[in-house]
């Protein structure tokens, strides 16, 4: 459950339901004012594009409108939400601030989720030693069937150095390089048996 920093009132909490009903029921009049349903309706497109822009998923855009709602109806009399569209004025900040709040709180609530519990550690002890019987598997065969160049090619390829520096250090031209290195790996895959 989310916690949230504001408790509704019941004056609140039933005008919050009848703005909910507002943007279920298209017609319906969330409240008596006079044109206090196009507003909602505007309000609502307004935070759209804002949850679209600050990458908030689709599905929590509902609750967060509804939220930016309730902080309104805290903050500004209903008379005056039509002010809240306006470029400025007191309305339009406390608007503003309200989206903010939302939107720092919904992205806050996603970075720091917690992970699930049935997440397992990758590589289990019997993984790791596994890897090192592969290593040692693998460079015993390299010994066996790997000249000294095709053998160095190949650890200062696993090392991280590149082809060019590969030749470089070894005073070969790229192309035999990857010639050298393309043979070696063959080699070691036949007699590993990994290729027919």
């Amino acid at each position: 459950m989310r916690s949230r920093s504001f408790r509704p009132t019941p004056r609140t909490a039933v005008v919050a339901l009848m703005v909910g009903a507002a943007f279920a029921v298209g017609g319906a009049k969330a409240t008596p004012a006079d044109s206090c349903d196009q507003t909602i309706t505007d309000v609502q497109r307004y935070c759209s594009a804002c949850w679209r822009n600050a990458r908030i998923p689709a599905d929590s855009w509902s609750d967060c409108t509804q939220e930016v709602l309730y902080r309104l109806m805290n903050t500004v009399p209903l008379t005056k939400w039509d002010r809240l569209l306006q470029a400025e004025g007191d309305e339009r900040r406390e608007f503003v601030r309200a989206i903010d709040a939302v939107k720092k709180r919904s992205q806050r609530s996603r970075k720091y989720a917690p992970l699930n519990e049935d997440v397992a550690e990758r590589r289990d002890r019997t993984g790791v030693d596994l890897v090192a019987e592969r290593r040692e598997e693998m460079n015993k065969a390299a010994a066996e069937v790997l000249s000294y160049r095709q053998k160095r090619i190949l650890e200062m390829s696993i090392e991280g150095y590149t082809v060019q520096e590969v030749a470089d250090a070894m005073r070969m031209s790229p192309e035999r390089v990857s010639d050298e290195k393309y043979k070696a790996i063959r080699k070691l895959r036949r007699h590993l048996g990994v290729e027919a």
